[in-house]
């Protein structure tokens, strides 16, 4: 019964001693993320064809989303909701960016894109490019996106994206400074934008 009782009392011991090694490490890694621009260098083009690249997420406040034209709903109510929610925290414009980057770049072309985007708002900037720059993007990025056919039994046919819903919200410097939530009350939606422009 002693020797039980020692040995259990050696695994608590390793257990507090790895668990605090994980929270020191996890703290580490969160504070590193937190002082570095989030995401990846690009090279993309905006709505209008205009070469774009991480440098849009500097020298002022960001909100960014990931979405696609051919989105039923998440996307197109998100836009409208993040139009509004600028247009009061920001009614001039110029205090915090936006930008809806594709996950669709095979069919969502700068045109489509825009033409997508200016009909929900003038607030936001599309932003799209060649498959492979964007597919770096969305991975550098963190973002979920995978392509699911329509049909299941005609897997290159037409198809829909599921993705990631949230608006990445990201300071002056381009750093992660937290989210909004698909379906979030829009008064903290409103409270998090403001915060983001205090800094």
């Amino acid at each position: 019964m002693k020797a039980f009782r020692t040995v259990l009392w050696i695994l608590i011991a390793v257990m507090a001693v790895v668990l605090g090694w994980l929270t020191y490490e996890w703290q580490r890694s969160s504070q590193e993320i937190a002082g570095k621009p989030y995401g990846v260098p690009f090279q993309l083009v905006d709505q209008e064809g205009e070469p774009i690249t991480e440098a849009a997420f500097r020298g002022r406040p960001t909100a960014l989303f990931f979405g696609f034209t051919h989105c039923p709903e998440i996307c197109p109510t998100t836009l409208y909701e993040l139009d509004g929610w600028l247009s009061e925290v920001d009614p001039e414009g110029e205090k915090i960016g936006a930008y809806f980057v594709t996950v669709d770049p095979e069919r969502d072309t700068p045109e489509l894109l825009g033409d997508y985007v200016s009909g929900v708002t003038d607030r936001v900037t599309g932003i799209s490019g060649e498959p492979n720059a964007v597919e770096e993007v969305i991975r550098g990025f963190n973002i979920y996106a995978k392509k699911v056919p329509l049909d299941k039994n005609d897997p290159d046919g037409d198809y829909t994206m599921d993705h990631t819903a949230s608006v990445f919200l990201l300071d002056a410097e381009g750093r992660f400074k937290g989210t909004i939530a698909w379906g979030e009350n829009p008064e903290i939606a409103v409270e998090k934008l403001e915060k983001l422009i205090q800094g």
